[in-house]
């Protein structure tokens, strides 16, 4: 019998090697020279660094493999072990190393064309403009969360919540926009002076403007894309996490990811699992940097 999972022979020239284990259902595959192939019916994985390998042999019973996740592409990834993939299931995702989303697959819902067609026809029929604000609605929520209980910053809370108070008049998607837009400047505003923590050994390292949350823009390119400190950074990876998990619900569901409803239609972005996103940030936003009582860890 073939063990659950296997170790291929190592060259000698190999300084340090390590199984590879689903944890949660996922695997994320980084470095250079990435490999997801099949062999014998088992799908095998390597990455790492330098001599600095990993490696696993998963069987197609037992394997609790629900997600592959790449990032960067520097690899090959073979269409048998995509087709592995569909077989059990399992989501493949590929990110770039700036957080950009590369690609999603994963299990979908047969098409219902009464279904896309009530996606397509939201906006004239009023249910946008509902979704919206529920969306928006527990977005802000969510903030205000973190900002009093998080943050400890009872003034950013309450600006929040008045924001929220307006959304039951807002009469058109660009309205809530507004809204939001507004409350994520107060929002993202108290976060720029958080601390962050660093390893004493490692301090004389450390850039100075590494030391706080800084400005959710970059100043490379006037968005949050190519983060220029490593807590946005990590931001951006999360939500890259988000944006790929949302897309495979919509999927799931039946819908087609790109209709949004708050997000203009984009060439190449999926804007109703952007949509989707959006309840969600808050909480990423505070389980990412552990934020818990006023205890501010990087």
């Amino acid at each position: 019998m073939v063990p659950a999972e296997n170790v291929r022979q190592l060259p000698q020239s190999h300084n340090s090697t390590e199984l590879i284990v689903p944890r949660h259902g996922v695997v994320t595959l980084t470095g250079y020279n990435i490999e997801a192939r099949v062999d014998r019916g088992h799908l095998l994985l390597e990455d790492g660094i330098g001599p600095n390998r990993r490696y696993a042999r998963l069987p197609r019973v037992g394997h609790r493999l629900k997600r592959l996740v790449v990032i960067g592409s520097d690899g090959m990834v073979s269409l048998a072990a995509l087709r592995w993939l569909a077989d059990q299931d399992a989501s493949f995702v590929m990110l770039e190393r700036n957080g950009k989303v590369l690609a999603v697959t994963g299990p979908v819902r047969p098409s219902d064309a009464k279904l896309r067609r009530s996606q397509c026809l939201s906006h004239s029929s009023g249910a946008a403009l509902r979704i919206a604000r529920a969306l928006i609605r527990q977005k802000l929520a969510a903030q205000e969360h973190v900002a009093r209980h998080k943050l400890l910053d009872s003034n950013t809370a309450d600006a929040i919540a008045r924001s929220k108070t307006e959304l039951p008049g807002a009469d058109s998607i660009t309205t809530i926009r507004l809204i939001e837009s507004q409350a994520a400047r107060v929002y993202w505003s108290a976060w720029s002076t958080l601390p962050i923590n660093f390893p004493k050994n490692d301090l004389k390292r450390v850039p100075e403007h590494w030391r706080n949350f800084g400005a959710r823009v970059s100043p490379l390119t006037g968005s949050p894309r190519l983060a220029a400190n490593p807590p946005n950074a990590i931001l951006n990876y999360l939500y890259a996490l988000l944006e790929s998990e949302s897309r495979l619900a919509a999927a799931a569901l039946g819908l087609d990811p790109g209709l949004g409803v708050l997000h203009v239609d984009t060439p190449a972005r999926d804007s109703l699992a952007c949509d989707l996103m959006e309840p969600i940030r808050a909480q990423i936003d505070a389980e990412g940097y552990l934020l818990d009582s006023g205890d501010h860890n990087g």
